[in-house]
C-alpha cells in the first residue's frame, strides 16, 4: 500500500495506526488545501477543546473551510475523504445503501467488531470482500478477517460519518428483522393474514405485534431511508417467503431490501396503525395517511394504499415532499414562452383550464404551483380532491368520500355555494363532474382540473366522449396543457458526448429542429448512484383555446383537424418541448423518447 514514502519532504499521515489530527493538519497545509488566511484556524485545532474522540477529518470538516481551487466548494467530509484516499493510494468509496446487501454484509462481522475498528463490509464478490474504512493505515483486522471469510480483502476509503451512520443503521435493521422473525416461529405467515398457500405447522405458533419495538424500528428506518434517497413511492410487496421493498426514485423502481414475509406483514400492520386504518380488515383495499418529519425537520405527508394479494397485503406509500409542491413555475420546467402562455390561461377571471397526462406525470404538482400563484388574501381558492394530496394553508380543501355521497360533482356543487373565485377539481371522471365544472365556469369561476389523455387536443374529444355538450364547451374551455416528466442529467457528472443522429431524429420526428451544438450524455457518479440522472423536469404541450379552436368543437369533432388548427396557432407537441430540454443540456434523446407519445398528425400538413 502506498503511503507516500517516495515523497520524503511531505509529512506522512501515519506509519501504521489510527490517523492523528496533527498529521492531518500538517499534510493538508503541505498540500495547499488550506487557504492561507485560514491556516491559523486549522492549526488552532491542536489546542482547541474539540472532542478528540471525533475522527480528524470530521474535526477539520466542521470548520467549513473554502476549497482553494474549487470555487463554491467547501472542504467538506467528502472532499477530505477523497483526499485521504489519494494520500494512501486506495480507492475512494461513497457508500450507497441501496447497493449494499444488508443481511449479507452484517452477517460477516459483529457490530462490536465493526465499531472497534471503524470498518464496514460493503460488497461481497465471489473471491473478494470489499471493506470500507476511514482508517486506511490501521489494518490490524485485515488478516483475521481474510481468514474468517476465506476471501481476499479489498480495502476502500469511505467517509467516517457514513461508516458510523451505516454501522448503526445496517446492524440495527438487520437485528430488528432477525428478532421480529424469531418472534414468529414458523413460516406460514402472521396469524390472521391471508396467504394464498398457507402452510400450517402443527405445534408451532406465534404472533408479531404491530407495536413490537423491532417492527417500530424497521418502519422508522424504512421511512427515513426513503427520505434520504429522494423516493417518491415506497412499495412493500409480499411474496411466498421473502418479500420485497422497492423505492421509486426519479420515476424508476429500485429493489432496496428483502425481508421475511411474516415480518412484512407486521410492518404493514404497523403502517396501518399509523395511517388510522382497520388493522383487522385484510380482505378489502384501504387508504390512509401519515404525517411525519424528514431528517431535516421538514413535515412530510404520505398517502397509503393497501391492497390484498396472494401472499398478504401490498402497501404503497406515496411521499409528498413539501419542497416539490412549493416549486415555482421555472423550477417545474416551464420555459419563458410556455410560462407566458400558461399565465394567460390561468389568470383569466373565469373558464376551464385542464392539465392532462398519465398518472405520475406531475399534473397535481403543476396545479398546486398554479393555485399558490393565484392565492391571495382577496381570492377564495377551493379544491375538491380524491384524496387531498397536500394540505395547504392557502386553500380550502375538500376530500371526496364516495361511500357517503361526497363525489367530485357534489363537491363542486357545494363549493359553488361557498363564494369561490378559483375551484380546483382533482379529476374530471364522469359526465356529472364535467357538467358541474362547465356550470362553475359559466357562472364566473376559474376551474382547474385534470384529465387522462395522451395530448392536449384529445382533452376536447374526451369531454365529448363523456357526454358534455359541444356547444357548452365553446367559450368555456380556455386552455389545455399536456405534460410528462423526464429524468434530468446529473449536474455533477454529465459530460459532453457525441449525439447519435438516429436517436435525435427519432425524438424530433418530422419536426424541423436543428441539432444541438453541444450535446451532453450521462456518465454516472456517487451522487446519482451511477445512473447518470438525478431529478426530473417537465415537458409541456400548450394549447390555448380561442374562437378559432371553438369553431372546430362540434358534436363529431375531427381530432386531426383540431390538432392541425392548434399547431397553426402556435401549439408545439411534447417532442418539441423535449427537444428543447435536450438542446439545453438537461436530458438526452433516449430519455425524452421514453415518455413522449407519437404525434397525432404529420406536422408537414399543419398549414
Amino acid at each position: 500500500m502506498n503511503v507516500n514514502s517516495a515523497d520524503t519532504d511531505r509529512p506522512r499521515l501515519s506509519s501504521g495506526g489510527p490517523i492523528s489530527l496533527d498529521a492531518v493538519i500538517d499534510a493538508l497545509i503541505s498540500d495547499g488545501l488550506v487557504p492561507r488566511d485560514h491556516v491559523g484556524r486549522v492549526r488552532s485545532l491542536r489546542e482547541s477543546g474539540v472532542d478528540r474522540q471525533l475522527h480528524p477529518l470530521i474535526q477539520v470538516a466542521k470548520l467549513k473551510l473554502p476549497h482553494p481551487t474549487l470555487n463554491g466548494r467547501l472542504l467538506d467530509i467528502h472532499v477530505l475523504t477523497e483526499w485521504l484516499a489519494a494520500e494512501c493510494g486506495l480507492p475512494h468509496y461513497r457508500i450507497d445503501p441501496m447497493e449494499v446487501e444488508v443481511e449479507a454484509v452484517t452477517g460477516i462481522i459483529s457490530q462490536a467488531y465493526a465499531r472497534r475498528y471503524g470498518i464496514l463490509p460493503v460488497e461481497i464478490q465471489p473471491n473478494t470482500l470489499i471493506v470500507a474504512t476511514s482508517e486506511p493505515f490501521d489494518l490490524r483486522w485485515m488478516n483475521d478477517l481474510s481468514q474468517i471469510v476465506r476471501r481476499q480483502i479489498k480495502v476502500v476509503v469511505a467517509s467516517p460519518l457514513d461508516i458510523d451512520r451505516f454501522i448503526e443503521e445496517f446492524y440495527g435493521v438487520s437485528r430488528s428483522v432477525r428478532r421480529a422473525t424469531d418472534l414468529r416461529i414458523g413460516t406460514g405467515g402472521i396469524a390472521g393474514i391471508p396467504n394464498f398457500e398457507q402452510l400450517l405447522e402443527l405445534g408451532r405458533s406465534g404472533n408479531l405485534n404491530a407495536d413490537d419495538q423491532h417492527v417500530v424500528f424497521i418502519v422508522d428506518w424504512l421511512l427515513q431511508y426513503a427520505f434520504d434517497q429522494r423516493a417518491s413511492d415506497i412499495h412493500l410487496e409480499p411474496r411466498r417467503e421473502l418479500s420485497n421493498v422497492r423505492f421509486r426514485i426519479d420515476g424508476r423502481l429500485h429493489t432496496v431490501y428483502q425481508m421475511p414475509t411474516p415480518v412484512m406483514g407486521a410492518v404493514n400492520a404497523r403502517i396501518k396503525v399509523l395511517g388510522r386504518m382497520d388493522v383487522a380488515e385484510k380482505r378489502r383495499p384501504q387508504d390512509g395517511r401519515i404525517k411525519t418529519r424528514a431528517p431535516d425537520g421538514q413535515e412530510i405527508e404520505l398517502r397509503i394504499s393497501i391492497m390484498p394479494t396472494a401472499f398478504g397485503e401490498k402497501c404503497v406509500m406515496r411521499i409528498f415532499d413539501p419542497v416539490v409542491t412549493q416549486l415555482g413555475f421555472e423550477e417545474l420546467g416551464f420555459s419563458s414562452s410556455e410560462l407566458g402562455i400558461w399565465r394567460q390561461m390561468v389568470e383569466r377571471p373565469h373558464g376551464i383550464v385542464l392539465v392532462t397526462g398519465p398518472t405520475g406525470s406531475g399534473k397535481t404538482t403543476t396545479l398546486y404551483a398554479t393555485l399558490r400563484h393565484l392565492a391571495s388574501p382577496d381570492i377564495n381558492v377551493c379544491t375538491v380532491e380524491d384524496p387531498i394530496e397536500m394540505v395547504s394553508p392557502e386553500f380550502n380543501q375538500m376530500q371526496v368520500v364516495s361511500g357517503i355521497g361526497v363525489t367530485f360533482a357534489s363537491g363542486v356543487r357545494t363549493l359553488l355555494r361557498q363564494d369561490p373565485d378559483v375551484i380546483m377539481v382533482g379529476e374530471i371522471r364522469d359526465l356529472e363532474t364535467a357538467q358541474m365544472a362547465i356550470q362553475a365556469a359559466l357562472t364566473g369561476h376559474l376551474v382547474l382540473s385534470t384529465l387522462h389523455t395522451n395530448d392536449a387536443p384529445s382533452a376536447i374529444t374526451r369531454l365529448l366522449d363523456l357526454g358534455a355538450p359541444h356547444y357548452m364547451l365553446r367559450g368555456t374551455v380556455c386552455g389545455i396543457v399536456a405534460q410528462r416528466l423526464v429524468r434530468t442529467l446529473c449536474p455533477e457528472c454529465k459530460a459532453p458526448a457525441d449525439l447519435d443522429p438516429a436517436h435525435w431524429q427519432s425524438l424530433i420526428g418530422r419536426w424541423k429542429i436543428p441539432e444541438p451544438k453541444q450535446f451532453y450524455g450521462p456518465v454516472g457518479c456517487e451522487s446519482c448512484r451511477n445512473t447518470g440522472y438525478r431529478g426530473r423536469t417537465a415537458i409541456y404541450e400548450m394549447m390555448a383555446v380561442d374562437s378559432r379552436i371553438d369553431d372546430l368543437i362540434l358534436k363529431d369533432t375531427d381530432l386531426s383537424a383540431l390538432t392541425r388548427r392548434a399547431i397553426k396557432m402556435g401549439m408545439r407537441p411534447l417532442r418539441v418541448s423535449a427537444a428543447r430540454k435536450v438542446i439545453a443540456g438537461l436530458t438526452t434523446p433516449e430519455e425524452a423518447g421514453r415518455v413522449i407519445p407519437p404525434d397525432a398528425i404529420d406536422p408537414d400538413r399543419h398549414a
